[in-house]
This record gives C-alpha cells, sequence and structure tokens, in this order.
C-alpha cells in the first residue's frame, strides 16, 4: 500500500535549539461538540468535500470504567476543520469512514484507539501511525508531544490525557485539549512521511501500518487473575483460591456496573484477605483494607466468595504455574540447550548491530518473542545448514506464522544465518 506523497518539510540541523512555543487553543477556535445527526451531517459533507489525510483521535475512561469505549473522537481534515463528536449521543460514526475511505488516516500510538473506533464504524482503509513512525525513525522519545516539540517546536500540554471522558458536560477546558491533539497532526504526518522517504524506511512503515490496522484482538487471557499485584506473596494454594474467588467477582460486578475493577476492590484487598485467611466476618473487616465504611458494607459479599474457596477440594485449587507455551525462560537456556543459547546470542548481536545501523529500538526489528522461538527450534533446513538455499525460505514460513514482517525478515534473518553459519564452521 502506498500513500500520496506530501510536500517534504525543509529543516536545517545546524539552527540552534528554539524555544517551545506553547499551542494553547486551536486556530480556529474550540468546535462546537457535535452531538445530534444533523451537526454530524453537515461535518461529513465538509470531509466529503476535502482532500488530504484524516488526523483522528480518541479518548477514552480507562482508570473510570471497565469497558474501553470511546467517549469523544475527535476528527480533522484540511478543508473541513476540527470536529469533536459525541459517540454516546452519536454511536454510529461509520459515515466518517464512508466520507474518508480514499484518505490515509493519521493516529499516535494507532493500536490504542483502533478498536474504541471499529465499536462506533470508524474503520480506516489507509494507516499513518506517528508514534510508530519515531520509533522507525530512531527518535529519542515518541509520545505526541514530544514529536510535536521536535518536528513543530511547539509544546502541547497533556495535562486531560487520564481524565473521565465518560464525565457530561465535558468541560470547556477538556474539549480545548482534545482539539490540540489532532490540531497539528497532519503538520507532523507531512514532516515524518518525508523523513521516511529520504531514510529510505517508508515502505518498512507501510507494512508496520497496515499490520496494525489489519490486526486482530488479542485472545483472552489465561488465568488473567494471576496478573493480580501482589500475588506472588500468596504461598499457598488456598490462598491463591481465594485470590482467583476474590479477582473474578470483582470482574463480574465490575463489568456489570461499568467502573474500573480496582474501584469495586483493589488487589491490595485482594491479597491481603488471601494471607490473613479470615474465619469470619469479624475477622475480615478487622483487615485495614476492608475496615473503611465502603468496604465494611460489602463484607458480607466478600466473605461468601472466601468461605466458598475453604469447601474446595485439594485437586480444585489453583497454582501460580502459568502454562508457558512456546520455549523456556531465556535464563535456562544456557543449561538445557546450549546451542539454542548460542543461536541466541549471535542473533542479538545481529540485531544490536543493524539497531545502531538503521537507528530503530531492537523491539521493532523483530519481536522478541518471535526471534526467541526462532533461535529455540528453527526450522530443520535452518539446522542441517544454515548457509542452504533452503534456509532463507524455511526460516521465512516459520516467521511469516510469527507475525514477522517482511522487511524484518529481509533485513534480519540474512545476517542472523550467516552469523550461525561462521559460528558452526568455527566450532568445526
Amino acid at each position: 500500500m502506498t500513500f500520496a506523497a506530501p510536500e517534504p518539510s525543509v529543516s536545517n540541523e545546524n539552527e540552534p535549539e528554539a524555544q517551545l512555543v506553547p499551542l494553547t487553543s486551536p486556530a480556529a477556535g474550540i468546535p462546537e461538540l457535535i452531538t445530534t445527526s444533523t451537526q454530524l451531517d453537515d461535518y461529513v459533507a465538509k470531509l466529503r468535500a476535502a482532500t488530504g489525510p484524516v488526523a483522528v483521535d480518541a479518548e477514552r475512561a480507562s482508570g473510570y470504567k471497565y469497558s474501553q469505549r470511546a467517549y469523544l473522537v475527535q476528527v480533522r481534515r484540511n478543508g473541513a476543520g476540527t470536529a469533536l463528536i459525541d459517540p454516546i449521543a452519536l454511536p454510529d460514526l461509520s459515515a466518517i469512514s464512508q466520507a474518508t475511505s480514499e484518505a490515509v488516516w493519521i493516529l499516535h500510538a494507532a493500536d490504542q484507539d483502533l478498536r474504541c473506533l471499529a465499536e462506533v464504524g470508524m474503520v480506516p482503509n489507509k494507516l499513518f501511525d506517528t508514534e510508530l513512525a519515531g520509533r522507525l525513525l530512531g527518535y529519542e522519545r515518541v509520545g505526541l508531544a514530544a514529536v510535536v516539540a521536535q518536528l513543530l517546536g511547539l509544546e502541547l500540554a497533556k495535562e486531560h490525557s487520564a481524565a473521565d471522558w465518560s464525565r457530561r458536560p465535558l468541560p470547556e477546558s477538556w474539549l480545548n485539549y482534545a482539539a490540540l491533539d489532532v490540531e497539528v497532526l497532519i503538520e507532523v504526518y507531512d514532516q515524518m512521511y518525508a523523513e521516511l522517504q529520504a531514510t529510505n524506511k517508508l515502505a518498512w512503515a507501510e507494512e508496520e501500518f497496515e499490520a496494525i490496522r489489519l490486526a486482530p484482538p488479542p485472545p483472552p487471557r489465561t488465568d488473567p487473575w494471576l496478573r493480580t499485584s501482589g500475588v506472588h506473596k500468596v504461598r499457598d494454594q488456598r490462598g491463591l483460591a481465594i485470590v482467583r474467588g476474590l479477582w473474578y467477582e470483582r470482574d463480574r460486578i465490575a463489568q456489570r456496573r461499568d467502573i474500573t475493577p480496582s474501584r469495586v476492590l483493589t488487589d491490595k484487598a485482594i491479597v491481603s484477605a488471601a494471607i490473613a485467611r479470615p474465619k469470619n466476618l469479624t475477622e475480615l473487616t478487622k483487615l485495614p483494607v476492608f475496615g473503611g465504611p465502603r468496604q465494611r458494607r460489602g463484607a458480607g459479599r466478600w466473605f461468601r466468595i472466601i468461605e466458598k474457596t475453604y469447601r474446595l477440594q485439594p485437586s480444585e485449587l489453583p497454582t501460580q504455574k502459568r502454562q508457558r507455551e512456546g520455549p523456556p525462560h531465556q535464563r535456562y537456556w544456557k543449561e538445557r540447550d546450549p546451542q539454542a543459547f548460542g543461536r541466541l546470542t549471535a542473533a542479538r548481536a545481529v540485531a544490536t548491530q543493524l539497531s545502531e545501523k538503521h537507528h530503530i529500538p531492537v523491539e521493532n526489528l523483530m519481536q522478541p518473542d518471535a526471534l526467541r522461538r526462532f533461535c529455540w527450534e528453527p526450522p530443520v533446513a535452518v539446522l542441517n545448514d544454515p548457509a542452504g538455499e533452503q534456509a532463507f525460505a524455511a526460516a521465512a514460513r516459520m516467521l511469516r506464522g510469527l507475525s514477522v514482517r517482511s522487511w524484518q525478515i529481509d533485513l534480519l534473518i540474512p545476517p542472523i544465518l550467516q552469523a550461525w553459519s561462521q559460528k558452526e564452521a568455527g566450532a568445526k
């Protein structure tokens, strides 16, 4: 997939670093919040008549709500201006996708917003992720404020990034902040696009963006309760059963009430109960984390869950051992399989060299898990003869199955195979 090239920007690297200019309000003022179909139709008509890429952002209420739905959507296109849209009042925004189907959508950290945008019918056909572009270009900091500062010399405030965007009405200062998130995103895109072209990384970036755009949702976590903060302090299976029981009850309540689970019961409270293993309700409420008025009111519910765990048979009790897929933890490689350890060491040395050469973080050259799997159990053709004609093709097939991109395979695998071949030759 290719993008229409914008006009490249010109910069002088020898110029002294200028003081940042605060970006305090949108040039055209804060747009009116779109909450009606008529308002949305008017803006969609402007989008359809305009040209060029489309800047898109979404605000959620992480830390306040159970769901990750969008509570505000921001859209900007040259010729159409900026729109702030309330997806609670207007849950179907598919008309925006239809009006901009031919355009590149610019998002920052797109994987965080694409799912909640899809829930309201907004799905791009072409994508440009400014955070990922910054990584591929070797920027030291890739947050939106840092990127805007580096490329445009503007200071972008981020004071409302963790706000409860489900709040209604939304304060004017929040709307101002939201509008600024897309105010200069098109200008950032213009400069990044030109820089990707100049560094011969545009094709790599396009492949990465398309992989993000088409990525399926992550599979459900196995035993998610094991991620409870502090669970490592629980040393016995009965205590772990309490953690598991309280975690699932908390999750059920949080989902029903659409609030973040920690607002129902904290991880600290769950672990405290699991360690103390109270024999009755009085003992539970004596724990400091259950002593407040709100938790005392719900203590009976929590103790009923705890009581159930006391009746579980030994075979029903959980452990902290997670089912591990793929290779063991790398700290065991040298002892369990010295040859695999040697392959991993050589592959990491190659990745480090390429990272420094191309100014790309190692983890963006290849997903660390994929690299470990490849080094632990490479295809037979690779093991038989890393320098052979079949080795690269076999390696490519395996890595494509692990969602490794073609550009990553082409860049990284030939020198890795060469390093492995030289290592084998030196050992003989």
